[in-house]
Protein backbone atom coordinates (compact mmCIF):
# COMPACT_ATOMS: atom_id res chain seq x y z
CA UNK A 1 0.00 0.00 0.00
CA UNK A 2 1.68 3.29 -1.24
CA UNK A 3 2.19 5.77 1.48
CA UNK A 4 1.21 9.54 1.80
CA UNK A 5 2.13 12.70 3.26
CA UNK A 6 -0.63 12.81 6.45
CA UNK A 7 -2.03 16.02 7.98
CA UNK A 8 -4.42 15.84 10.75
CA UNK A 9 -5.58 18.74 12.00
CA UNK A 10 -7.66 18.66 15.40
CA UNK A 11 -9.90 21.50 15.76
CA UNK A 12 -12.70 22.08 17.85
CA UNK A 13 -15.86 23.41 15.89
CA UNK A 14 -16.19 21.52 12.52
CA UNK A 15 -18.40 20.47 10.06
CA UNK A 16 -20.82 17.23 10.87
CA UNK A 17 -21.36 15.45 7.83
CA UNK A 18 -24.90 15.97 5.62
CA UNK A 19 -26.89 12.89 5.31
CA UNK A 20 -28.00 13.40 1.81
CA UNK A 21 -31.16 11.95 2.09
CA UNK A 22 -31.79 13.40 5.62
CA UNK A 23 -30.65 17.07 5.04
CA UNK A 24 -32.13 17.11 1.46
CA UNK A 25 -35.51 15.97 1.80
CA UNK A 26 -35.72 18.19 5.13
CA UNK A 27 -39.17 20.17 5.48
CA UNK A 28 -40.55 22.06 8.51
CA UNK A 29 -39.90 24.72 10.62
CA UNK A 30 -36.97 26.52 11.95
CA UNK A 31 -38.21 29.01 14.37
CA UNK A 32 -38.28 26.76 17.33
CA UNK A 33 -34.51 27.49 18.44
CA UNK A 34 -33.67 30.28 15.38
CA UNK A 35 -34.00 33.24 17.74
CA UNK A 36 -31.91 32.13 19.97
CA UNK A 37 -29.52 31.21 17.17
CA UNK A 38 -29.42 34.31 15.60
CA UNK A 39 -28.70 36.47 18.79
CA UNK A 40 -25.05 35.20 18.77
CA UNK A 41 -21.97 36.83 17.22
CA UNK A 42 -22.10 36.11 13.13
CA UNK A 43 -18.56 36.58 11.55
CA UNK A 44 -19.91 35.90 8.05
CA UNK A 45 -23.39 37.80 8.47
CA UNK A 46 -22.27 40.32 5.85
CA UNK A 47 -20.55 37.89 3.05
CA UNK A 48 -22.31 38.01 0.03
CA UNK A 49 -22.99 34.81 -0.18
CA UNK A 50 -24.16 33.58 -3.75
CA UNK A 51 -22.94 36.81 -4.96
CA UNK A 52 -19.18 36.06 -6.38
CA UNK A 53 -20.16 35.94 -10.37
CA UNK A 54 -17.60 35.22 -13.50
CA UNK A 55 -18.12 35.41 -16.72
CA UNK A 56 -20.59 32.97 -17.90
CA UNK A 57 -20.87 30.41 -20.38
CA UNK A 58 -23.60 27.64 -21.77
CA UNK A 59 -21.73 24.34 -22.14
CA UNK A 60 -23.79 21.45 -23.96
CA UNK A 61 -23.27 18.00 -22.53
CA UNK A 62 -23.41 15.36 -24.74
CA UNK A 63 -27.05 14.51 -24.36
CA UNK A 64 -27.91 18.19 -25.04
CA UNK A 65 -28.03 19.15 -21.26
CA UNK A 66 -27.02 22.68 -20.71
CA UNK A 67 -24.20 22.37 -18.33
CA UNK A 68 -24.01 26.75 -16.73
CA UNK A 69 -19.80 27.27 -16.61
CA UNK A 70 -18.59 30.91 -15.22
CA UNK A 71 -14.86 31.95 -15.36
CA UNK A 72 -12.60 34.06 -13.47
CA UNK A 73 -9.50 35.17 -14.25
CA UNK A 74 -7.01 35.78 -17.34
CA UNK A 75 -7.36 33.13 -20.20
CA UNK A 76 -3.28 33.25 -20.95
CA UNK A 77 -3.09 32.19 -16.87
CA UNK A 78 -0.66 29.60 -16.50
CA UNK A 79 -2.67 27.44 -14.93
CA UNK A 80 -6.65 26.83 -14.67
CA UNK A 81 -8.44 24.96 -11.68
CA UNK A 82 -12.21 23.64 -12.53
CA UNK A 83 -14.32 23.24 -9.37
CA UNK A 84 -16.47 20.44 -9.11
CA UNK A 85 -19.17 20.66 -6.47
CA UNK A 86 -21.45 18.29 -4.41
CA UNK A 87 -24.31 16.30 -4.33
CA UNK A 88 -27.36 18.84 -3.51
CA UNK A 89 -25.70 22.01 -4.18
CA UNK A 90 -24.33 24.28 -7.01
CA UNK A 91 -20.91 26.41 -7.52
CA UNK A 92 -21.57 28.59 -4.89
CA UNK A 93 -20.56 25.91 -2.37
CA UNK A 94 -16.85 27.19 -3.20
CA UNK A 95 -17.15 30.43 -1.78
CA UNK A 96 -14.75 31.08 0.06
CA UNK A 97 -11.81 29.43 -2.31
CA UNK A 98 -13.91 31.73 -5.32
CA UNK A 99 -12.91 34.60 -3.07
CA UNK A 100 -9.16 33.98 -1.76
CA UNK A 101 -7.59 32.20 -4.19
CA UNK A 102 -7.45 34.97 -6.23
CA UNK A 103 -5.66 36.70 -3.86
CA UNK A 104 -1.75 36.70 -4.44
CA UNK A 105 1.14 35.85 -2.82
CA UNK A 106 4.55 37.32 -3.60
CA UNK A 107 5.43 36.07 -7.18
CA UNK A 108 2.78 33.98 -7.75
CA UNK A 109 0.71 34.47 -11.13
CA UNK A 110 -3.11 34.28 -11.05
CA UNK A 111 -4.80 31.09 -11.74
CA UNK A 112 -7.61 31.32 -13.83
CA UNK A 113 -11.16 29.56 -12.05
CA UNK A 114 -13.74 27.63 -13.71
CA UNK A 115 -16.77 26.56 -11.47
CA UNK A 116 -19.76 25.01 -13.09
CA UNK A 117 -23.18 23.74 -11.75
CA UNK A 118 -23.32 19.77 -12.10
CA UNK A 119 -27.01 18.96 -14.31
CA UNK A 120 -29.93 19.24 -12.44
CA UNK A 121 -28.05 21.40 -10.20
CA UNK A 122 -27.91 25.32 -9.39
CA UNK A 123 -28.40 26.81 -13.30
CA UNK A 124 -27.74 24.23 -15.09
CA UNK A 125 -30.38 22.41 -17.33
CA UNK A 126 -32.15 19.73 -15.92
CA UNK A 127 -31.07 15.67 -16.69
CA UNK A 128 -33.59 12.73 -18.30
CA UNK A 129 -33.86 10.47 -14.65
CA UNK A 130 -32.08 7.50 -16.90
CA UNK A 131 -28.92 10.09 -16.99
CA UNK A 132 -29.08 11.51 -13.52
CA UNK A 133 -25.23 8.95 -13.01
CA UNK A 134 -22.12 9.47 -11.79
CA UNK A 135 -20.98 8.17 -15.29
CA UNK A 136 -22.52 10.73 -17.17
CA UNK A 137 -21.29 13.97 -14.54
CA UNK A 138 -17.41 12.68 -15.80
CA UNK A 139 -18.53 12.99 -19.44
CA UNK A 140 -20.30 16.52 -18.15
CA UNK A 141 -16.43 17.12 -16.52
CA UNK A 142 -15.29 16.37 -20.06
CA UNK A 143 -17.54 18.74 -21.67
CA UNK A 144 -16.21 21.91 -19.39
CA UNK A 145 -12.75 20.59 -19.95
CA UNK A 146 -12.92 20.85 -23.56
CA UNK A 147 -14.77 24.09 -23.76
CA UNK A 148 -13.25 26.14 -21.39
CA UNK A 149 -9.44 25.05 -21.20
CA UNK A 150 -7.42 25.03 -24.54
CA UNK A 151 -5.66 21.75 -26.03
CA UNK A 152 -2.30 20.80 -24.26
CA UNK A 153 -2.86 23.38 -21.44
CA UNK A 154 -2.52 22.05 -17.80
CA UNK A 155 -5.40 21.48 -15.33
CA UNK A 156 -6.64 20.97 -11.85
CA UNK A 157 -9.36 19.28 -10.86
CA UNK A 158 -10.82 19.99 -7.56
CA UNK A 159 -13.53 18.06 -6.75
CA UNK A 160 -15.89 18.19 -3.32
CA UNK A 161 -18.18 15.13 -2.83
CA UNK A 162 -19.96 13.89 -5.77
CA UNK A 163 -17.97 16.30 -7.86
CA UNK A 164 -14.93 13.93 -6.79
CA UNK A 165 -17.15 10.65 -7.91
CA UNK A 166 -17.05 13.39 -10.99
CA UNK A 167 -13.32 13.61 -11.14
CA UNK A 168 -13.40 9.29 -10.78
CA UNK A 169 -15.53 9.11 -13.42
CA UNK A 170 -13.91 10.97 -15.89
CA UNK A 171 -10.14 9.96 -14.80
CA UNK A 172 -12.16 6.29 -15.43
CA UNK A 173 -13.45 7.06 -18.81
CA UNK A 174 -10.37 9.41 -20.29
CA UNK A 175 -7.21 8.07 -18.66
CA UNK A 176 -5.12 9.78 -21.13
CA UNK A 177 -5.84 13.42 -19.98
CA UNK A 178 -3.54 12.51 -17.09
CA UNK A 179 -0.23 13.63 -17.21
CA UNK A 180 1.29 10.64 -16.63
CA UNK A 181 3.50 10.20 -19.55
CA UNK A 182 6.64 12.33 -18.08
CA UNK A 183 6.31 10.83 -14.86
CA UNK A 184 6.60 7.37 -16.27
CA UNK A 185 9.67 8.41 -17.79
CA UNK A 186 10.69 9.87 -15.02
CA UNK A 187 10.11 7.16 -12.76
CA UNK A 188 7.51 8.68 -11.02
CA UNK A 189 3.86 8.02 -10.05
CA UNK A 190 2.88 4.86 -11.98
CA UNK A 191 3.02 3.55 -15.33
CA UNK A 192 0.48 4.90 -17.95
CA UNK A 193 -0.95 1.46 -17.73
CA UNK A 194 -3.69 -0.53 -19.51
CA UNK A 195 -1.80 0.34 -23.11
CA UNK A 196 -3.84 4.03 -23.30
CA UNK A 197 -1.76 7.21 -24.65
CA UNK A 198 -1.33 9.33 -21.95
CA UNK A 199 -0.64 12.17 -24.58
CA UNK A 200 -3.75 14.20 -24.10
CA UNK A 201 -2.48 16.23 -27.19
CA UNK A 202 -3.71 13.18 -29.46
CA UNK A 203 -7.06 13.56 -27.80
CA UNK A 204 -7.30 17.68 -28.36
CA UNK A 205 -7.87 17.32 -24.51
CA UNK A 206 -6.14 19.60 -21.49
CA UNK A 207 -3.53 18.13 -19.15
CA UNK A 208 -5.19 17.66 -16.09
CA UNK A 209 -1.68 18.04 -13.62
CA UNK A 210 -3.09 17.47 -10.09
CA UNK A 211 -6.30 16.60 -8.34
CA UNK A 212 -7.73 17.63 -5.30
CA UNK A 213 -10.51 15.26 -3.72
CA UNK A 214 -12.72 16.23 -0.62
CA UNK A 215 -15.22 14.76 1.54
CA UNK A 216 -15.33 11.98 -1.63
CA UNK A 217 -15.60 7.81 -1.82
CA UNK A 218 -14.34 6.43 -4.44
CA UNK A 219 -17.24 3.35 -3.65
CA UNK A 220 -18.48 1.32 -1.17
CA UNK A 221 -21.33 3.80 0.08
CA UNK A 222 -23.52 1.22 0.78
CA UNK A 223 -22.56 0.87 4.06
CA UNK A 224 -22.86 4.26 5.38
CA UNK A 225 -24.56 4.61 8.86
CA UNK A 226 -25.40 8.63 8.51
CA UNK A 227 -24.06 9.18 12.37
CA UNK A 228 -27.07 6.48 13.37
CA UNK A 229 -26.51 3.18 15.58
CA UNK A 230 -25.31 0.35 13.07
CA UNK A 231 -27.97 -1.50 13.87
CA UNK A 232 -30.46 1.43 13.39
CA UNK A 233 -28.64 2.33 9.93
CA UNK A 234 -28.93 -1.47 9.13
CA UNK A 235 -32.44 -1.09 9.20
CA UNK A 236 -33.66 2.20 7.54
CA UNK A 237 -30.34 2.29 4.98
CA UNK A 238 -32.86 -0.22 2.49
CA UNK A 239 -35.57 2.06 2.99
CA UNK A 240 -34.00 5.34 1.61
CA UNK A 241 -33.86 4.79 -1.54
CA UNK A 242 -37.99 4.01 -1.83
CA UNK A 243 -38.64 6.65 0.33
CA UNK A 244 -36.77 9.02 -1.80
CA UNK A 245 -37.97 7.83 -5.04
CA UNK A 246 -41.77 8.46 -3.38
CA UNK A 247 -41.16 11.69 -2.58
CA UNK A 248 -39.51 11.98 -5.73
CA UNK A 249 -42.84 11.45 -7.35
CA UNK A 250 -44.48 14.07 -5.65
CA UNK A 251 -41.91 16.81 -6.39
CA UNK A 252 -44.34 19.87 -6.67
CA UNK A 253 -45.82 19.01 -3.21
CA UNK A 254 -42.96 18.47 -1.20
CA UNK A 255 -41.33 21.27 -2.93
CA UNK A 256 -43.84 23.45 -1.70
CA UNK A 257 -43.38 22.30 1.44
CA UNK A 258 -39.73 22.31 1.69
CA UNK A 259 -39.80 26.29 0.51
CA UNK A 260 -42.71 27.37 3.07
CA UNK A 261 -41.24 25.72 6.14
CA UNK A 262 -37.63 26.27 6.39
CA UNK A 263 -37.36 26.18 10.02
CA UNK A 264 -37.28 22.67 10.28
CA UNK A 265 -34.76 22.38 7.36
CA UNK A 266 -32.23 24.74 9.15
CA UNK A 267 -31.92 23.16 12.33
CA UNK A 268 -31.42 20.11 10.82
CA UNK A 269 -28.52 21.02 8.76
CA UNK A 270 -27.35 22.95 11.61
CA UNK A 271 -27.03 19.77 13.45
CA UNK A 272 -26.09 16.98 10.74
CA UNK A 273 -23.81 19.67 9.19
CA UNK A 274 -21.82 21.75 11.49
CA UNK A 275 -20.19 20.70 14.56
CA UNK A 276 -19.30 24.34 16.19
CA UNK A 277 -22.43 25.34 18.14
CA UNK A 278 -21.22 28.92 17.57
CA UNK A 279 -21.04 28.31 13.89
CA UNK A 280 -22.33 31.22 11.63
CA UNK A 281 -26.19 31.10 11.61
CA UNK A 282 -25.48 32.61 7.47
CA UNK A 283 -23.26 29.91 6.59
CA UNK A 284 -26.22 27.29 7.86
CA UNK A 285 -28.83 29.60 5.97
CA UNK A 286 -26.38 29.74 2.81
CA UNK A 287 -25.94 26.15 2.68
CA UNK A 288 -29.90 25.11 3.48
CA UNK A 289 -31.00 27.23 1.02
CA UNK A 290 -28.50 25.54 -1.62
CA UNK A 291 -30.01 22.12 -0.40
CA UNK A 292 -33.76 23.15 -0.61
CA UNK A 293 -32.80 24.99 -4.20
CA UNK A 294 -32.27 21.53 -5.13
CA UNK A 295 -35.65 19.67 -6.38
CA UNK A 296 -36.44 16.39 -4.84
CA UNK A 297 -36.85 14.67 -7.84
CA UNK A 298 -33.31 15.33 -8.36
CA UNK A 299 -32.28 14.43 -4.89
CA UNK A 300 -34.51 11.01 -5.68
CA UNK A 301 -32.59 10.55 -9.10
CA UNK A 302 -28.71 10.52 -8.03
CA UNK A 303 -28.99 9.18 -4.76
CA UNK A 304 -29.08 5.68 -6.29
CA UNK A 305 -25.82 6.48 -7.77
CA UNK A 306 -24.11 7.97 -5.10
CA UNK A 307 -25.00 4.48 -3.14
CA UNK A 308 -23.46 2.11 -6.25
CA UNK A 309 -20.78 4.32 -7.05
CA UNK A 310 -17.49 2.06 -7.57
CA UNK A 311 -14.30 3.78 -9.52
CA UNK A 312 -12.12 2.30 -7.47
CA UNK A 313 -9.84 1.40 -10.78
CA UNK A 314 -9.98 5.16 -11.79
CA UNK A 315 -7.20 5.66 -9.06
CA UNK A 316 -4.65 4.22 -11.61
CA UNK A 317 -5.04 7.33 -13.81
CA UNK A 318 -5.11 9.93 -10.99
CA UNK A 319 -2.02 8.51 -9.40
CA UNK A 320 0.00 9.57 -11.91
CA UNK A 321 -0.48 13.55 -11.15
CA UNK A 322 0.21 15.14 -7.56
CA UNK A 323 -2.98 14.43 -5.38
CA UNK A 324 -4.87 16.56 -2.71
CA UNK A 325 -7.37 14.74 -0.52
CA UNK A 326 -9.29 15.82 2.45
CA UNK A 327 -11.42 14.33 4.52
CA UNK A 328 -13.46 14.93 7.91
CA UNK A 329 -13.29 12.96 10.95
CA UNK A 330 -17.42 13.50 11.52
CA UNK A 331 -18.10 12.84 8.22
CA UNK A 332 -21.33 10.72 7.90
CA UNK A 333 -21.98 10.86 4.71
CA UNK A 334 -18.42 10.26 3.26
CA UNK A 335 -16.50 8.53 6.48
CA UNK A 336 -12.47 9.72 7.25
CA UNK A 337 -11.92 6.26 6.20
CA UNK A 338 -12.44 6.31 2.69
CA UNK A 339 -10.71 8.97 2.14
CA UNK A 340 -7.38 7.58 3.81
CA UNK A 341 -8.49 4.41 1.89
CA UNK A 342 -7.93 6.90 -1.64
CA UNK A 343 -4.97 8.66 -0.26
CA UNK A 344 -3.14 5.51 0.80
CA UNK A 345 -4.01 4.07 -2.75
CA UNK A 346 -2.38 7.00 -4.96
CA UNK A 347 1.95 7.26 -4.85
CA UNK A 348 2.04 10.91 -4.36
CA UNK A 349 -1.20 12.30 -2.39
CA UNK A 350 -1.07 14.79 0.63
CA UNK A 351 -3.64 13.39 3.32
CA UNK A 352 -5.17 15.90 5.24
CA UNK A 353 -7.61 15.08 8.29
CA UNK A 354 -10.01 17.23 10.03
CA UNK A 355 -10.61 15.52 13.43
CA UNK A 356 -13.93 17.32 14.28
CA UNK A 357 -15.05 18.26 10.51
CA UNK A 358 -17.81 16.59 8.36
CA UNK A 359 -18.81 16.97 5.30
CA UNK A 360 -19.03 20.05 3.94
CA UNK A 361 -15.10 21.55 4.43
CA UNK A 362 -14.96 24.01 1.40
CA UNK A 363 -17.55 25.89 3.72
CA UNK A 364 -16.90 25.49 7.08
CA UNK A 365 -12.84 25.06 6.79
CA UNK A 366 -12.22 27.10 3.71
CA UNK A 367 -8.73 28.12 5.14
CA UNK A 368 -7.72 24.40 5.28
CA UNK A 369 -9.46 23.93 1.96
CA UNK A 370 -7.68 26.88 0.02
CA UNK A 371 -4.45 26.23 1.57
CA UNK A 372 -4.28 23.14 0.65
CA UNK A 373 -5.00 24.11 -2.84
CA UNK A 374 -2.41 26.18 -2.60
CA UNK A 375 0.03 23.45 -1.87
CA UNK A 376 -1.10 21.72 -4.88
CA UNK A 377 -0.10 23.96 -6.98
CA UNK A 378 3.14 24.41 -5.47
CA UNK A 379 3.56 20.81 -5.76
CA UNK A 380 1.98 21.01 -9.47
CA UNK A 381 4.74 23.61 -10.11
CA UNK A 382 7.19 22.11 -8.87
CA UNK A 383 6.93 18.73 -10.41
CA UNK A 384 6.68 20.50 -14.06
CA UNK A 385 9.89 22.28 -13.20
CA UNK A 386 11.70 18.86 -12.17
CA UNK A 387 10.28 17.74 -15.53
CA UNK A 388 12.17 20.21 -17.72
CA UNK A 389 15.05 20.45 -15.73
Amino acid sequence: MASSRRRRIGVVGAVAGIGAAGVGAAVGLRRLAVGRVRLRPDPDADEPFGELRGRPLTVLADDGVPLHVEIDGPDDAPLTLVFSHGYTLNQDAWHFQRRDLPRLRPGEARPRLVFWDQRSHGRSGRSKPTHATIDQTGSDLYAVLRATVRPGAPVVLIGHSMGGMSVMALADRHPELFDGAARAASGKGRKAGKGKSAKPEADGGPRVVGVALMNTSCGDLGQMTLGLPLVLAKVLRPLAPGTLRGLGRQADLVDRARALGADLAFIVTRHMAFADKYVSPTVVDFLEQMIRATPIDVIAEFYPELIAHDKAAALEAIGRVPVLVLSGGEDRLTPCEHGRSIADTLPDAEYVEVGEAGHVLPLEYPGVVTGGVRRLIDRVRLDREERTA
